[in-house]
């Protein structure tokens, strides 16, 4: 009976350490991944200064109402600059993530960092292509109809609107589900279980 104590009790040990472990981890992802929405929400504010986007490199022979437009799109890049080490953060826990709860859970950082790039891409799109052409390129009225539907649906990426069906937010709301469902297992507490049962064995086996 001694050495089923003895090793029951370091089974129990060992699976409450690891447990421990990879709720701590568990904790450590959905912070960092809070902390994300919040930035990425700061990141498609609609609202800037005249100062915002000024950092980026100018060409030699840009004109001033280009370099504006270059300006206003570059803001997202700025801002991310700031925000960086959050990303960074979120990411170095993707392997040890992985490890702890399934390789499919790779798919959260994967989802995340789109997220982030389709931003920038809309940033880009934006800045050089669809914001010069507006009122400055002639258009048939397709062409023009085309034109404003996808600078519109890059624009919807590009600033948080606000609105319920706001695309950047569906994704994260969606990520921030999948998350949730991986990690709740760790918190209900299966080691009550165990140590009832095995406690109710040994009983068994003293009387």
């Amino acid at each position: 009976m001694a050495c089923w104590a003895i090793i029951s009790g370091i089974g129990a040990w060992k699976r409450e350490f690891i447990g421990k472990r990879q709720i701590e981890l568990a904790e450590q992802v959905l912070a960092k991944f809070f902390e994300i929405k919040d930035a990425i929400a700061m990141i498609r504010s609609p609202f800037s200064n005249l100062d915002e986007g000024k950092t980026r490199k100018r060409g030699d022979y840009e004109l001033p109402e280009v370099s504006q437009l270059l300006d206003r799109g570059y803001i997202v890049f700025e801002r991310y600059s700031k925000k960086e080490t959050v990303f960074a953060d979120f990411m170095m826990l993707k392997y040890r993530f992985m490890a702890s709860f399934g390789a499919e859970a790779e798919q959260v950082f994967v989802d995340t960092s789109a997220v982030l790039n389709s931003i920038f891409v809309s940033a880009q799109m934006l800045g050089t292509h669809y914001w010069q052409r507006q009122g400055r390129v002639s258009m048939e009225p397709d062409e023009f109809a085309q034109h404003l539907a996808e600078m519109r649906q890059h624009e919807r990426i590009y600033w948080d609107h606000g609105s319920e069906d706001d695309e950047v937010r569906m994704k994260l709301t969606s990520i921030q589900e999948r998350l949730d469902a991986l990690v709740k297992p760790c918190f209900q507490e299966p080691m009550r279980t165990y140590n009832f049962l095995t406690k109710q064995w040994g009983q068994r086996r003293l009387g």
